[in-house]
């Protein structure tokens, strides 16, 4: 019998960033900015999560009712890049087929992916794609190793600090992390199948009046084409097409055997709800489903016990934070799991709310953050800052607290695991106001 070769060297990182969705690229590339040398572990074959593999294909939330910026930074420069490539759309602001009045910009998918492939290499953060995560080792209250499997096999990576952006926040929960429950009456929120719809005339799409637009999406829901009474999209910057939000799949993503059922059902209904477009929608009867997300897109699964749950109070009031670290302005946005419709609790013109440094950080581990929609925050609340643009703001909150965290001191090679409490909070909020981020 030929022997087994022996186990590669486990490899090495300041921080380990798991999960390459919007919240955790943003996360490696402001880590690797400041110094940190970082590793970025993602399953698929390209970055972004929701943003481009959910084919969201819309940044929403970027300012307050009266059209002051809340997010800029690192979010900011994405869509720079998006716009130099002509796969952005201008800021602008809309109503929604419920309604609500949003303000957007939409963006292309596949060129996201590109853009993000762009910042992380020029960042210097080294990717691992294809890499599926399969257990965490741990010694007391410290992230010791992370095992990945990957094409070559398994690969060991013994990070000096953890940042959970798995959306799920699968790591620390194999770390065996504590974690919030939903309360009496709550239930996680759906998912959604994006799919792509074209070609749409969209002067004739864009002529209906939102209340006609409204009634179409009630019918469309009452007479079962629309598993909900919506009819929202995101124009493709290259096409006549656009990406409509308008599934709605009640699963916990976490579980397999449900998540595999809801990506069949995903499809199903993007097909009803293609069909009802062209039949019953101004400007869509040339209109044909031409591709579906590559996954569904997921609102809601663990949120991490944090050293602060952020609650929707505190958005609403709003509180301040000395520990600041990314603020916000989309309001609370619960889709209910069964039925067409949802609860939106609009802010004022002018409103806007803090996210503290506390809710990022896992209370039973001391070189661990998590960042995406699994910080620590009551459901409600998860429901406003869920969304790609605050958790872009947040990811990099957490990839500069992180490179603060593992900053080596002069003439030393402490290699040991980094304190994520011990980062000064004053100089991580002025290391983010001097990049262009906005903390209130």
């Amino acid at each position: 019998m030929t022997p087994l070769p022996p186990p590669a060297a486990p490899l090495q990182a300041d921080v380990l960033v798991c999960g390459g969705g919007v919240a955790g690229t943003m996360a490696a590339i402001a880590a690797a900015r400041h110094g940190a040398a970082v590793l970025l572990v993602e399953r698929y074959g390209f970055l972004g999560g929701n943003a481009t593999a959910g084919a969201v294909a819309q940044f929403n939330s970027w300012q307050t009712a009266s059209g002051r910026r809340v997010v800029a930074g690192l979010a900011d420069e994405v869509v720079a890049r998006l716009t130099q490539l002509g796969a952005a759309g201008a800021h602008q602001t809309f109503v929604m087929s419920t309604g609500h009045k949003m303000d957007r910009v939409e963006y292309a998918p596949e060129t996201l992916k590109l853009v993000l492939d762009d910042m992380v290499i020029d960042a210097g953060v080294q990717p691992l794609l294809h890499a599926t995560l399969l257990d965490v080792s741990c010694a007391g209250r410290q992230v010791e190793a992370v095992r990945v499997l990957t094409k070559g096999g398994i690969v060991s990576i013994r990070p000096r600090l953890l940042i959970d952006a798995t959306g799920d926040i699968d790591a620390l929960k194999r770390a065996g992390a504590r974690f919030l429950e939903l309360e009496d009456g709550e239930e996680l929120q759906p998912a959604t199948m994006m799919f792509r719809f074209g070609p749409i005339d969209f002067g004739r799409f864009d002529a209906v009046p939102p209340d006609e637009m409204a009634a179409l999406a009630r019918q469309g829901f009452e007479q079962g084409h629309l598993p909900r009474a919506a009819l929202h999209c995101a124009r493709d910057p290259f096409s006549p097409d656009a990406w409509f939000n308008i599934s709605r799949l009640a699963v916990d993503a976490t579980d397999p055997m449900a998540l595999g059922r809801a990506e069949i059902d995903g499809r199903r209904q993007a097909w009803r709800a293609a069909s009802y477009l062209k039949a019953c929608v101004p400007g869509c009867a040339q209109g044909q489903l031409r591709a579906f997300g590559t996954q569904v897109g997921v609102r809601e699964t663990r949120r991490i016990e944090g050293d602060h749950v952020l609650t929707a109070q505190e958005l609403l009031a709003p509180a301040p934070f000395e520990d600041a670290i990314a603020a916000g302005a989309y309001p609370i946005d619960i889709h209910a799991a069964r039925g067409g419709g949802l609860h939106y609790q609009s802010l004022g013109d002018d409103h806007a709310y803090q996210i503290p440094y506390r809710s990022l950080i896992p209370t039973a581990f001391d070189n661990a953050l998590a960042v995406g929609r699994g910080v620590s925050a009551t459901h409600a609340a998860l429901a406003a800052i869920r969304v790609m643009t605050i958790s872009m703001a947040v990811g990099q909150a957490a990839g500069t607290a992180a490179a603060l965290a593992t900053r080596r001191r002069a003439g030393s090679n402490d290699d040991g695991p980094a304190d994520v409490r011990a980062v000064s909070i004053a100089a991580l909020r002025r290391q983010l106001e001097n990049d262009g981020a906005c903390l209130r």
